[in-house]
């Protein structure tokens, strides 16, 4: 789709071209949209087989219209979930308008807007960095020092200029966080305003995305590269505005010329025909196979744009094989999607909205109480130091209603625990704030009761073994997905 606007023909058999959306998004059946609904019902059983409890969300859009959603339990279409890299194509989008505003340029000089924090004597490789070099993820580092940054200050911006540029900007890609929150200091520095203030009245209002959140660095500048947190649907109306070429509601959001050269390939990060990681990269998008491409983020957060299939698909997830949910995509979905309508068919269509409705992720097996459950309800016990920076837990686990209570650096928090359920809850975890908790749990060893807490504002869950011995607790935790050891140190603590 290469013009702004495209005429809509409408043939005997009822197809629906690609067309500018007109308003908020719309529903319809997959065989109306040339989809069949036992392909997406294949796809959906088949992740939930090769990846259990890995899916969070999936919205299906053909012709501009809804054709599936669902949202397994906890997970549900009003919480926002974090985007993690996902964030990175919406910086990129907050560039563009700028560029079209005649704020920056392409070929600005990164070290041009902080003259004030350079280092005594810059290299020729950091004065040669532009903001094309940050958009292609070609800004010379030989590996991506975000995290080395991140911890060196708290002037983020002051230690990024700080890293050696091992190389010649625009001659290496190496996926680089820091490169594009250095693309929201530079839009903040000009603008004065944040990433999600500047995007407010220029795409998530247009959008009707009412509550985007961003994390900020100590000095209060969007991450950029991360941190973004917003809707399923949200993501799907992201998508399908790329899709119509920056098109919505009969006004151009962003610029189609804009949208061609974010999308298109800008730079080769590789060969490898069967990886979805060597197609291509563009301004802060990923190239896929097939001519598709995608905005993504770790642990599986997808926007994926099928222009030749008129087709979005958004995904969120806490997978640990990320290659294997575009797999799916391109196994189930991509080769369902037809040119021309299909025939009704209400059996399979209702056996698919009755899985869509009743999606839910797995919860703790075994028995409800235990031999050890009235003895440790309502006893304190005192934790040895560890990462995670708990100091003390108290359990409840007697009466019909359980829980146990944590005491952390940043306070002290009772989460409900149900039993062959979830029970909702908050808590505060260090350097990220308040989470949404949903726990269940239940005795899987005489003195072992487990628990799984779906932090489900982000793609994280956390598994609990908590072993009872005389007057000491062990505690055992493994994240689901988890940037390093997903098995964490082993606690240990005494009775108060």
């Amino acid at each position: 789709m290469k013009k702004l606007f495209i005429i809509l023909f409408v043939f005997a058999c009822n197809v629906q071209e690609p067309v500018r959306q007109i308003g908020q998004l719309t529903h319809s059946t997959p065989e109306r949209e040339g989809v069949s609904s036992d392909a997406i019902l294949n796809f959906i059983e088949t992740a939930e087989k090769e990846q259990p409890d890995a899916l969070h969300s999936l919205m299906i859009l053909r012709h501009g219209k809804v054709i599936a959603e669902g949202w397994w339990t906890p997970y549900n279409p009003e919480t926002p979930h974090w985007l993690y890299s996902l964030s990175k194509s919406f910086a990129s989008t907050a560039i563009g308008l700028a560029i079209d505003e005649g704020v920056l340029s392409l070929n600005d000089q990164v070290i041009s807007f902080f003259p004030d924090k350079l280092p005594e004597e810059p290299s020729e490789n950091l004065k040669n960095m532009r903001i094309r070099d940050l958009l292609t993820m070609n800004t010379g580092h030989q590996q991506d020092g975000s995290r080395a940054f991140r911890s060196a200050s708290k002037d983020w911006v002051k230690s990024f200029l700080a890293l050696d540029v091992e190389h010649k900007p625009g001659t290496k890609f190496t996926y680089n966080s820091g490169a594009t929150y250095m693309l929201s200091a530079i839009l903040q520095k000009k603008t004065g305003q944040t990433l999600v203030e500047y995007l407010k009245p220029r795409l998530f209002e247009p959008l009707d995305i009412k509550t985007p959140t961003w994390q900020s660095d100590p000095l209060g500048i969007n991450v950029g590269g991360w941190g973004l947190s917003l809707t399923t649907s949200d993501i799907a109306k992201f998508g399908q505005l790329y899709l119509q070429k920056g098109n919505w509601n009969g006004r151009q959001i962003i610029p189609e010329a804009w949208i061609d050269l974010a999308t298109s390939l800008q730079t080769s990060n590789g060969s490898n025909p069967e990886s979805d990681w060597d197609q291509g990269y563009g301004y802060q998008f990923w190239r896929c196979r097939y001519n598709n491409y995608r905005g993504d983020g770790a642990f599986g957060q997808y926007c994926i744009i099928m222009p030749e299939k008129h087709a979005v698909i958004a995904i969120t997830a806490g997978s640990g094989n990320m290659q294997g949910i575009l797999d799916l995509v391109w196994d189930h979905l991509l080769p369902a999607m037809k040119d021309d309508p299909l025939p009704d068919n209400e059996d399979t269509y209702h056996k698919l909205q009755s899985k869509l409705k009743s999606l839910k992720l797995a919860v703790v097996e075994g028995n409800e109480t235990g031999e050890m459950a009235e003895e440790v309800s309502g006893t304190t016990y005192l934790l040895n130091e560890n990462d995670q920076q708990l100091k003390s837990i108290r359990f409840d686990l007697s009466g019909r209603e359980k829980s146990y209570t944590i005491q952390n650096s940043e306070g002290a928090f009772t989460i409900p625990v149900g039993y062959q359920a979830m029970l909702t809850g908050t808590m505060r975890v260090p350097f990220q704030g308040e989470l949404a908790t949903a726990a269940s749990g239940a005795w899987t060893e005489d003195k072992t009761y487990q628990v799984k807490v779906y932090n489900y504002e982000t793609p994280h869950a956390i598994t609990y073994n908590f072993t009872f011995n005389e007057d000491e607790i062990i505690i055992g935790s493994e994240f689901n997905v988890f940037f390093g050891n997903k098995e964490q140190p082993e606690i240990r603590g005494k009775r108060e």
